[in-house]
């Protein structure tokens, strides 16, 4: 396969993968913002992050269906085209402050994102030397990294008022009459940023249109017993380290959507700071992080088994999530906002193991990686009954330092694969 033939066709994916990092990272932002302007508890607020990663769970199968069925190119556009319906939805989901309104259309902006991930991960790593797959992907999600960064800074900047009333200020301002105004106010500040997201997918929309895209076929060296292994069917789960890469998947994003979603909460919890500079620190340190991270681990992967990085990086999340949850101030808000550098190589990593060796089967493959997202809907949840059970968000960080267990146990036994099974 010639390098220079697919260059550009793997410039143009690598595009996409800013905007679903956006949806991913804007969460953290759009959690305590609508948690005031809805009137929201912590629970509730987390039901944003549900609704993204629900989409993930029904939609990946469909999406990966389409990209089987009509190709990488007819994917992609599905993709952006619901991206782009959903965030024009919030600007009247905004007008009305009606929280399910507002959930139903992340929900379509996740859907368009599933589409977008389910066929720009595998089209990555089939565009170029199969050896250097996890390479490639894992650069290409170095770019995700710089959507990861920028998207809770701008929205800290254009979203968040920074206007943050005690219960008593509430109280007086329902008893003056002005509390509808105030919350309409807040809810109003996502309008015109959607907007602008919105235009911007429509743009990239048009580019993919008018851009003629090579559908690679993958190699299907691994076909079993002389069968074509395009079948759409759960009968790839036969490949033992494809099933713990599910599994793993989804405690792993569970683990990443818990760290980041309530950070605001946790650093007014831990070291009493406002939501404004919350948000910056998370976009400007941790995010920050997040992206080095994936490009030190893109080097570090030359000279290094992606495997052993996994098992390093796990340990030390796990480490620095123990002292997030024990400690008090900067010691354990820096804490917090280390573990984004060492996860930052989990999610390609554990996708590019999980369909290694799989030929055409990838296309299914890449479907139930994808769905197991849904983790990400779960742990958020169980952070917020726990902190409104305890009235500690603090406490409510043992749910991501449990997932991160699971990534440790598919570095060490869990990606070994079985390819040899027959269907």
């Amino acid at each position: 396969m010639s390098g220079k033939k697919y260059l550009f066709p793997f410039i143009l994916v690598i595009s996409l993968f800013f905007l679903w990092a956006f949806l991913h990272n804007i969460n953290p932002i759009l959690i305590p913002h609508l948690k005031k302007a809805c009137e929201l508890t912590d629970t509730q607020s987390a039901f944003i992050d549900s609704s993204v990663y629900l989409a993930y769970f029904l939609i990946a199968i469909p999406a990966g269906f389409v990209m089987h069925r009509y190709g990488y190119k007819n994917g992609i556009i599905c993709g952006l085209t619901l991206y782009a319906i959903g965030a024009l939805l919030v600007i009247p989901a905004a007008s009305a402050r009606n929280y399910p309104f507002f959930l139903v259309a992340f929900f379509v902006i996740a859907a368009g994102a599933t589409f977008l991930e389910t066929v720009a991960n595998p089209y990555v790593t089939i565009l170029g030397d199969k050896e250097t797959s996890e390479q490639r992907l894992n650069f290409a999600q170095s770019f995700n990294g710089v959507g990861a960064f920028l998207a809770p800074i701008l929205g800290g900047k254009f979203i968040l008022s920074g206007i943050e009333h005690s219960k008593q200020e509430i109280a007086d301002l329902k008893a003056s009459g002005k509390l509808n105004d105030y919350l309409q106010f807040e809810a109003n500040a996502v309008k015109i940023p959607y907007l602008i997201i919105a235009g911007g997918v429509v743009f990239l929309l048009l580019l993919f249109l008018f851009t003629k895209l090579p559908d690679v076929k993958e190699d299907d060296s691994q076909e079993t017993a002389g069968h074509a292994a395009t079948e759409f069917s759960p009968k790839v789960f036969k490949h033992k380290h494809l099933k713990w890469a599910v599994i793993t998947q989804f405690f792993y994003v569970g683990a990443q959507v818990g760290v980041g979603s309530f950070f605001i909460r946790y650093a007014q919890f831990v070291a009493n700071i406002n939501e404004k500079d919350a948000a910056y620190l998370w976009g400007s340190v941790a995010m920050v992080g997040f992206m080095l991270g994936r490009f030190t681990g893109t080097a570090l992967m030359r000279i290094t088994k992606p495997v052993n990085l996994l098992g390093i990086y796990s340990i030390i999340s796990i480490a620095l999530l123990v002292v997030a949850l024990t400690a008090h101030g900067n010691v354990a808000l820096y804490s917090l906002m280390a573990v984004p550098f060492f996860m930052s190589i989990m999610y390609p990593t554990i996708f590019a193991l999980g369909i290694k060796g799989l030929g055409e089967e990838t296309k299914i493959a890449s479907s139930f990686l994808v769905m197991s997202i849904i983790g990400g809907a779960v742990a958020p949840l169980a952070m917020g009954y726990i902190s409104d059970k305890t009235n500690s968000i603090q406490v409510a960080y043992i749910v991501p330092l449990l997932c991160f267990g699971f990534v440790l146990y598919y570095a060490i036994k869990g990606h070994k694969p079985n390819l040899k099974t027959t269907i």
